[in-house]
């Protein structure tokens, strides 16, 4: 068990639940099995023979199963035919076990696992109990099947009288949930399917108290944290930028601003999520929250994922600021201060002055990337850190920025903003960032123009390939400029993470990902012939990055052919149209992201998702839904049900495994948003949970230090 499926103790089996229920009187669908995936089904043996090959050297059993709507072949050689072709007699029932495989264009199971279901045909009692009872499913393996975990489970379940049960009694009671012993005992040996939802409510409520408890109590930890209370002054910094802007604030953008303010305004550190669409003006939410704290005497950092992406923040703060940003130099403002920029590229002179105005406070606002990080980097006063793109960042990187506000004599936490343009459905909000205050900005700023998106199905419609290039020429034509987006960068330079996880059904990912440097030079040598095409990807080095967006931004190159490394940041107002290559081979989020490069300037924005998959295919599917709405949030939601569950909490952001294993985040908002409420009453009554030794235990068991670490996320 601990080697094949990472169970150790009689805990972790009993809170290893069956993945489905089979029933005997009817059978598993044998028409759904995936490809390539290790199953476990229900049937009934049609017909098996044994075939001699080989000159009558070698023989085969080929059995045929059915479940009265589909069939299926399993197979099995050599020495391993006697017991099965024994066992294996037409109008037997038994479970098999396998990894479904393709042979001559039908599918397979190769050398299964079985286990017969013998009825008892001598009481019709236990005969009918037989062909009713449901048969649980265990998430198994190759070599530990279903019914091995089954038997093991049944070893055991009767310990289970003995679980601990994390809810309180009186919640338990008022919300009409069974005791963890009984839901344990329904989940595992359901007689009826009302005894599955019972456990299944009962199961989830757990995982989503014990998560929301943590949270609760982190939330509550930080807020005992010390900070420095930093209020702008009425004829500083901050106000001086204020009279200069050339637009007004949207009311969102108020509204966000005076949260923040208020918060910076507390002694203890503020810790807020901002989230908003793609162009909704949070870099301008967060210049002020910065400007905020340096009128205060304090610094701010923010820490941004790329260097293509701190550079561009960079540039574009100082020219919000403009004379502001110009701190003792000559021509100045009266209040203002330096902003300066710290990346792992800069040569070393350049370092050396940016490392001496932090140290001694002569730069109020620094930006950067992970190079911010590095033990050299020494704060006079940092005050505020802003992450921008929090999911590019591990919690290890962002601990140890905030680390640097604390000074040789006193412990002084640094208030947090955490920014993301990734659209976050409620339930995620509540659970990933569970710590944090949440901020939405959904309003987007007067002047910015509506995006046009159309799928441009290059293999059934080459024409419409044709008709997007004539339109990236015509927009080039206008004055305007275009991106052109790949997964790729070249045939030895891969980078995409777009380019990975393919699924075989389509013919069309048989190829590789289109790359920059193919695409760059097919369109430089046919249907963008004579235009400016320039080529930005992140392997190339930092100072010709910086050139190409720095020449595009001029308006030097009329268009960019790039990988995803525009993604988040880069704002070039005179930006039109986007053409993505190979659409398919990105999420939905991302797609999102991307799209919101064009449509920056008062000119409308065209994105056109190029993809050769078919009409009918789940890729399609996905960017029509892409195409049809420009809610961050809706799509947020499509994608997310299309991902894993673990890859919202699991290994893929937390490193370690995910907790959740009955509630789902995208179904269970009602039981996460109560979940929440309830744990926040008990943590604020009883911070140390001393009233609640059950829980205690159960917060120890699920939320190890690693996990309670990753909890802290900012």
């Amino acid at each position: 068990m601990a080697e094949h499926l990472d169970l150790h103790t009689v805990g972790d089996l009993l809170h290893h639940y069956p993945r489905r229920y089979a029933e005997r009187g009817e059978l598993t669908r044998l028409a759904e099995l995936p490809l390539d995936e290790h199953v476990t089904v229900v049937a009934q043996v049609a017909t098996a023979r044994v075939v001699k090959f080989n000159g009558g050297r070698g023989q085969r059993l080929e059995v045929t199963i059915t479940d009265g709507s589909g069939r299926l072949q399993l197979v099995f050689f050599g020495r391993g035919v006697h017991k099965p072709h024994k066992d294996l007699l037409p109008g037997t029932r038994a479970m098999f076990a396998g990894k479904v495989s393709v042979f001559n264009r039908k599918l397979q199971l190769a050398h299964p696992a079985y286990e017969l279901l013998r009825e008892g045909r001598d009481d019709d009692s236990a005969a009918d109990a037989w062909a009713n009872a449901l048969i649980p499913i265990y998430p198994a393996t190759a070599k530990l099947e279903s019914w091995k975990i089954s038997k093991a489970v049944d070893a055991v379940l009767p310990g289970a009288a003995e679980a601990a049960d994390p809810l309180p009694p009186a919640l338990r009671e008022g919300r009409g949930l069974t005791s963890l012993p009984d839901a344990l005992r329904k989940v595992h040996r359901p007689r009826t399917k009302a005894d599955v939802a019972a456990a299944r409510d009962r199961l989830k409520w757990d995982e989503a108290f014990v998560l929301q408890v943590a949270l609760a109590r982190r939330r509550l930890a930080d807020t005992q944290l010390p900070a420095v209370a930093r209020t702008p002054g009425p004829d500083g910094l901050l106000a001086a930028f204020d009279a200069e802007l050339p637009f007004t604030l949207t009311e969102g953008q108020q509204k966000v601003s005076r949260e923040i303010f208020d918060d910076l305004a507390t002694e203890h550190p503020m810790h807020r999520l901002l989230q908003g669409e793609v162009g909704s003006g949070k870099t301008m939410v967060a210049l002020r929250a910065m400007l905020a704290v340096v009128d205060a005497g304090g610094q701010a950092a923010m820490l941004a994922p790329t260097e293509v992406l701190a550079q561009q923040h960079w540039r574009s703060v100082v020219e919000m600021m403009g004379e502001l940003a110009e701190g003792g130099m000559l021509g100045g403002a009266e209040h203002a201060t330096k902003v300066v920029l710290l990346t792992g590229s800069m040569g070393a002179a350049a370092r050396r002055r940016a490392l001496l105005d932090l140290a001694t406070g002569e730069a109020g606002v620094v930006i950067g990337t992970h190079a911010l990080i590095e033990d050299k980097v020494r704060f006079h006063d940092l005050g505020l850190v802003v992450v921008d793109e929090q999911h590019r960042f591990g919690v290890e990187q962002r601990d140890a920025l905030r680390s640097k506000g604390e000074s040789q004599t006193e412990r002084r936490t640094p208030h947090l903003l955490v920014m993301t343009a990734t659209p976050i459905p409620r339930t995620v909000a509540m659970t990933v960032f569970g710590d944090l205050e949440t901020s939405v900005l959904d309003q987007l700023p007067a002047g910015r123009s509506p995006i046009a998106s159309h799928v441009v199905p290059a293999q059934d419609k080459p024409h419409y390939l044709t008709r997007a290039w004539e339109r990236v020429r015509e927009e080039v034509s206008k004055g305007h400029q275009a991106y052109v987006v790949c997964p790729r960068i070249g045939d030895d330079l891969d980078e995409s993470a777009a380019a990975r996880g393919k699924s075989p059904e389509d013919e069309a990912e048989k190829r590789p990902p289109l790359a920059v440097v193919d695409v760059l030079d097919q369109l430089a040598r046919g249907p963008l012939a004579g235009l400016r095409l320039a080529m930005l990807h992140g392997r190339m080095p930092p100072d010709e990055k910086d050139d190409v967006m720095r020449r595009f931004a001029a308006g030097e190159v009329d268009v960019l052919v790039a990988t995803t490394v525009i993604e988040v940041g880069v704002n070039v107002p005179n930006a039109t149209v986007m053409v993505i290559m190979d659409a398919d081979r990105f999420g939905v989020s991302q797609l999102h992201q991307l799209r919101g490069r064009v449509g920056r300037g008062t000119a409308p924005g065209l994105c056109l998702l190029v993809t050769e998959m078919p009409e009918a295919s789940p890729a399609r599917a996905r960017l029509g839904a892409v195409a049809a709405t420009l809610d961050g949030f809706e799509l947020s939601r499509i994608d997310l049900e299309q991902r894993r569950e673990g890859d919202v909490l699991g290994q893929a952001q937390s490193g370690v495994r995910s907790s959740l294993r009955m509630l789902t985040v995208v179904d269970d908002e009602e039981v996460i948003a109560a979940a929440r409420e309830e744990a926040t009453k008990i943590v604020a009554a009883d911070p140390d949970l001393e009233g609640f030794p059950e829980l205690r235990t159960a917060l120890d068991a699920l939320l190890d230090q690693e996990r309670e670490r990753y909890l802290d996320k900012g």
